[in-house]
């Protein structure tokens, strides 16, 4: 019997799917990339804009910040600008995860309290990422300060695992060890690790934290051993696709095979070209230094794929 089926009454009802799941259930966040004018200014209208769209195509929240929306590209002023565009949008706390992406224990802090004044769902905390070779006791240390700092601010905190940018991976027993010292606080662990064994040890070992699984070709087996869904950056581009993979763990090889089509270029410019072909707006295209945005012939190219790929099951 699968996980799904074991699970408690049911509380909230998924329209799009005909399904009911618990009221805690995470589901599908967007992992929302970031606009950008050509001159590198946040593009508040089409940030908003485009949150909207994903939450009303699918998505339960959408995460600001992350990876995907160029955080690390994003200082405090901006993030607040953000916030303020969202609030204006009437897009409340409650649909936004907030991703953390600091260095140094006081910046974090900082960006912890502007996400619990803006009453977000959760704080995606990303481990410290300048030195590199950190022990666990490290890195517990650097998270107990922060979450220690935050006191009774802190909430729905989702530890983020993405070796492949940070150079640190969060061992199974620094989370542990995290959820113990701070308990109904450290709530969940986002996994970008890519690594399906490493995955697999995190729901047989954590099924009171809300494991979010951040490789899209491990989605739907990871919700039928127990997760909870995605903060996905293909949300961004096709949440009505992957909600069947996040709410129920139904697969979709299409899914698989556009994961495997994205990792052939840089991911988040890449993310950003499917976005531009799906709005038709070529100032998606525009990311923040250092990175770059692919080329045209790229991105006609993944766009060309996309509608491929989508138009072979409804052919």
């Amino acid at each position: 019997m699968s996980d799904i089926q074991e699970r408690p009454a049911p509380q909230t009802k998924i329209g799009i799917l005909d399904v009911t799941v618990p009221a805690d259930y995470f589901g599908l966040s967007a992992a929302m990339v970031t606009p950008f004018r050509t001159n590198e200014a946040l593009d508040l209208s089409r940030l908003a804009e485009h949150a909207k769209w994903c939450l009303s195509n699918g998505c339960a929240s959408v995460t600001v910040f992350g990876t995907t929306g160029e955080g690390a590209s994003v200082g405090m002023s901006g993030r607040e600008q953000v916030l303020g565009a969202l609030a204006a949008a009437e897009i409340t706390g409650e649909k936004v995860v907030y991703c953390l992406a600091a260095s140094s224990a006081h910046e974090a802090v900082l960006q912890g309290r502007m996400a619990m004044d803006f009453g977000c769902r959760g704080l995606l905390m990303t481990p410290p990422f300048y030195f590199k070779g950190v022990t666990d006791e490290g890195l517990f240390s650097w998270f107990g300060s922060v979450l220690e700092k935050l006191g009774s601010a802190a909430r729905g905190v989702i530890l983020y695992n993405i070796p492949s940018v940070t150079q640190i991976s969060l061992s199974v027993e620094l989370i542990d060890r995290l959820k113990k010292q701070f308990p109904g606080i450290v709530t969940g662990i986002k996994d970008s690790s890519g690594d399906w064994e490493y995955t697999k040890r995190l729901l047989d070992r954590h099924r009171d934290l809300a494991i979010l699984i951040g490789d899209e070709r491990y989605l739907a087996e990871g919700v039928r051993r127990g997760g909870q869904g995605a903060i996905s950056g293909l949300a961004n581009v096709c949440p009505g696709f992957l909600q069947p993979l996040a709410m129920i763990g139904q697969e979709d090889e299409r899914i698989n095979r556009l994961v495997d089509e994205v990792l052939k270029y840089p991911v988040t410019p890449a993310v950003k070209a499917l976005v531009a072909h799906r709005t038709g707006d070529a100032a998606w295209l525009n990311v923040r230094s250092p990175l770059l945005r692919i080329s045209a012939a790229d991105a006609e190219r993944l766009g060309s794929f996309y509608d491929h790929l989508f138009a072979e099951k409804a052919a």
